[in-house]
């Protein structure tokens, strides 16, 4: 008897493609927490982006756990490193993401040469270490000659710096139906995770074909002001993170590939505890919403949509709440307060009580320690599947931040 053939993962995996926030979750991209959270100091910490510094071993424990409990649902869990590990084995890939990481500007070209030098020597995970790990002057091998520059740095300092935001996949790319869109990120320190990213989608096998609805170089927007109300209708906030231009943009380019019928632009505040909107908006089920009770009735939104003239007709404002509503073909927007106390909403806001990564409708993943909204969340009917977050959270991201869908069945 012949033994039949093992079918390849990557040609029975599920095609890429998202239209929904709260259909079934089929395959998720993931960054487990590593060197890079371990570059974190005092010193550092708020230049890039976090409020404290983590306990390493302890935000994996907790990530591992939350990937448990995604596979635990059905769902298939990529790895970000695996990814770029995968798409580096190709020497387009290679040679491409090496000249990312080097800045002739700021290190001068002695030492760009001897960095470059070494980067194209290094395998592919030898090469995703240092772009995601980053790299101090102390670790780059020495160039021929004496070095201004070196000399004028501290040992610790970074000649590469690390990524440690590439926890938060979300914000990075997006999937709008079966097309990607590489986010355009607003802050220095992030401005390389969406060059990997880049590489990523263009080399590694599962993702070849893909389509691209949106380009790192155009103007600023974030994933996590990206939401998939339903098929045909984005809602993009627009703060400290997404600029008008880069709401307008995105939209364009969704009309133009067919991907949305409607997007409404959501300002928000910008500020620190509202940087995104699923900072204080996500969707828990087909026609419900868990929001932060202090912008229900303030949130508004400007529609667009495709004009008759192949431009882009701009409606608004009007509330959120029914403008979202309207868009996507139903009476009313259920809405789940995270509490009437104003101090209970306002804390668990900053921890993240209203990022909630959706699993299937009315499935959702969310922080435990958001005692009260997933009390109210399990009250309406939705169910909470519970992780620990006291480290994940120091960077101001819960689990729609950490986690970008990949695939997901039609609702």
């Amino acid at each position: 008897m012949t033994d039949l053939p093992v079918p390849d993962a990557e040609q029975t995996a599920p095609a890429p493609r998202v239209d929904s926030e709260v259909g079934p979750l089929r395959t998720v991209l993931l960054h487990r927490p590593g060197n890079e959270l371990k570059r974190l100091t005092p010193r550092n910490n708020d230049q890039l982006l976090f409020d404290s510094i983590p306990w390493v071993d302890r935000a994996q424990d907790e990530h591992d756990a939350f990937a448990d409990v995604l596979t635990g649902r059905g769902v298939e869990v990529m790895l970000l490193s695996d990814a770029l590990v995968a798409a580096l084995a190709d020497e387009r890939a290679h040679a491409a993401a090496a000249a990312t990481a080097v800045d002739r500007r700021r290190i001068g070209n002695e030492l760009a040469d001897a960095l470059a030098g070494y980067l194209a020597t290094v395998d592919a995970k030898g090469l995703a270490d240092v772009l995601m790990g980053g790299m101090t002057f102390e670790e780059l091998p020495a160039a021929e000659g004496a070095s201004l520059v070196r000399k004028m740095h501290h040992p610790h300092d970074f000649v590469v710096d690390p990524l440690p935001n590439l926890l938060f996949t979300r914000d990075s790319s997006v999937w709008i139906g079966d097309r990607v869109a590489i986010a355009s990120l607003a802050l220095p320190a992030r401005a390389r995770e969406t060059a990997l990213l880049d590489l990523v989608y263009a080399y590694h096998p599962r993702f070849r074909s893909a389509g691209r609805a949106y380009g790192a170089s155009s103007a600023p927007v974030e994933g996590g002001d990206v939401l998939l109300l339903a098929p045909g209708v984005l809602a993009i906030g627009v703060g400290e993170r997404t600029t008008p231009a880069g709401a307008e943009s995105l939209a364009r380019s969704a009309f133009a590939d067919g991907l949305a019928h409607t997007v409404l632009a959501v300002p928000i505040a910008q500020d620190r505890a509202t940087m995104h909107l699923d900072t204080v908006c996500t969707m828990v089920d087909r026609d419900a919403v868990v929001m932060y009770p202090a912008v229900r009735d303030t949130l508004t939104a400007y529609s667009l949509r495709m004009g008759p003239d192949g431009g882009v007709a701009v409606d608004g404002p009007a509330p959120f709440l029914e403008a979202a509503a309207a868009a996507m073909g139903i009476d009313r927007l259920r809405v789940i307060d995270t509490g009437l106390d104003p101090v209970t909403a306002e804390r668990e806001q900053w921890d993240d009580g209203n990022n909630t990564l959706a699993v299937a409708p009315g499935v959702v993943v969310a922080y435990e320690r958001n005692v009260e909204t997933n009390s109210r969340l399990e009250d309406a009917g939705v169910e909470v599947l519970r992780i620990s977050g006291s480290e994940l959270g120091t960077g101001r991201g819960g689990p729609r931040c950490m986690s970008c869908p990949i695939s997901r069945d039609p609702l």
